[in-house]
């Protein structure tokens, strides 16, 4: 489902629908769950899944060719699309209606040039106005890189080379390279049935890699690998180059168990570390190198989406009690050092600011608006906003900040008529660009 406000001429609008993906609509005919869920693959039980969902495809039970996925991940703009992801199926067509109320169109398969998965991550370069995707999968290739021309045509595949199926849930890009994650999440079937597991599992003895491309490259002949320490990332900031080097900015998370986080989360995830990174990649000399800029735990990390790809100083992200419990907003100067011998995350340092939702209050991802679109700007001067659930309560609003002063008194706040769960990713659609997609 997607939970989405508009402010018009002073006045708020609130909406929530389901994205009608083919999944959705066959099990609204059943009138229950038929397809098979992440959670559902582990021990014997997922294996079990595995053969209903092909043998209920194979009797026809289940149609597969318009796609298994929920739509439900993230949202990205792109040639006058409003598209709704999740990274193991096709892009999904949305259209805001002049109401304000959300209509899925249908499935995005580029002319039928798709065949494969589609990454809730796509990065869209905002001085070019192209695109640049993937996709991964636990058959060879396991991993697919694509490139979508400003006018929507998508490239050729270009398949990446790697050992292993993996799990890779972002990547980056900068003005001339595109950085793929080859981390230590498998894809484990055996694993999952002999040990019990969850069909994907991290190996702490292999070294994280990562895969630098020229973004236009028209085969994986010229990607350069290079090894840091054992982890895994679920979201980049941004990436850019200076010199010889190509610059990540990450949230690194250690040991990531997959099985902790499966079903409801009732505790703190105490062991749950995840913290903001900068790596770095010399082209000249072949090494990496990496620095740790916070404490734990932060993630869903978010930029003024004005420099995607290129250098920029601040950084937004959310502070977390465990993997799904947002309890706050902050803000990273990259020109400050941060302060040593910290234990939380607090302002100081890098910390230029903490906008604290707090007690018994948990929020959402906070995506950047900028005041002024560009890059003519102070690059922070723009608002944040999410959304907030006080659990004391029961209600839902949605909170914009001064994305500049982090003061602890909101711009505004928006209270919403019901709850809203707890979620993924926010995007933002300016109003150009909502004039721009009525037309299609």
């Amino acid at each position: 489902m997607i939970h989405g406000m508009r402010i018009k001429d002073g006045k708020a609008t609130y909406v929530s629908r389901y994205v009608k993906t083919s999944r959705l609509k066959q099990e609204e005919y059943f009138g229950g769950a038929k397809f098979m869920k992440i959670g559902d693959l582990k021990g014997l039980f997922g294996l079990l899944m595995v053969y209903m969902q092909q043998l209920r495809a194979k009797l026809k039970v289940l149609d597969l060719s318009y796609g298994h996925g929920t739509g439900n991940t993230a949202l990205i703009y792109h040639h006058g699309k409003l598209l709704a992801l999740s990274e193991g199926d096709k892009p999904y067509v949305l259209k805001v209606l002049e109401d304000g109320d959300l209509q899925t169109v249908g499935l995005l398969d580029y002319d039928k040039r798709l065949k494969h998965s589609f990454t809730a991550h796509p990065k869209v370069d905002p001085f070019t106005g192209e695109m640049f995707t993937f996709g991964y999968s636990h058959d060879p290739p396991y991993v697919t890189y694509r490139v979508i021309s400003k006018d929507g045509f998508m490239h050729d595949p270009i398949p990446i080379t790697v050992p292993a199926p993996i799990m890779m849930h972002d990547f980056a890009i900068t003005e001339n390279y595109a950085i793929f994650l080859d981390l230590p999440l498998y894809f484990t079937p055996k694993e999952m049935v002999k040990e019990g597991k969850l069909i994907f599992s991290f190996d702490e003895t292999k070294k994280a890699r990562f895969g630098v491309l020229p973004r236009y490259a028209k085969d994986d002949l010229l990607i350069r690998w290079f090894e840091l320490p054992n982890c895994f990332i679920f979201h980049n900031a941004n990436a850019w180059e200076e010199e010889d080097e190509v610059v990540l900015m990450t949230c690194r998370l250690e040991n990531p168990d997959l099985d902790m986080v499966n079903g409801p989360i009732k505790k703190k995830l105490d062991n749950f570390k995840n913290e903001l990174y900068e790596m770095r990649f010399n082209l000249k000399t072949g090494l990496a190198t990496q620095k740790k800029l916070s404490e734990s735990a932060v993630d869903f990390p978010r930029v003024n989406e004005s420099y995607t790809g290129r250098k920029q100083r601040y950084v937004y992200g959310t502070t977390l009690d465990s993997i799904a419990k947002v309890t706050g907003i902050v803000k990273f100067d990259l020109h400050a050092a941060p302060e040593v011998g910290k234990a939380k995350i607090e302002v100081g340092g890098n910390v230029q600011g903490l906008y604290d939702l707090g007690p018994g209050r948990f929020g959402s991802e906070a995506i950047f608006v900028p005041r002024v679109p560009g890059i003519t700007s102070e690059e922070d001067d723009g608002y944040l906003i999410f959304f907030v659930h006080d659990e004391n309560t029961g209600k839902s609003a949605i909170h914009v900040l001064d994305a500049k002063s982090m003061s602890s008194d909101p711009v505004a706040v928006v209270e919403l008529p019901h709850r809203v769960p707890y979620g993924f990713h926010a995007f933002f659609v300016t109003e150009e660009q909502l004039q721009e997609q009525a037309k299609f």
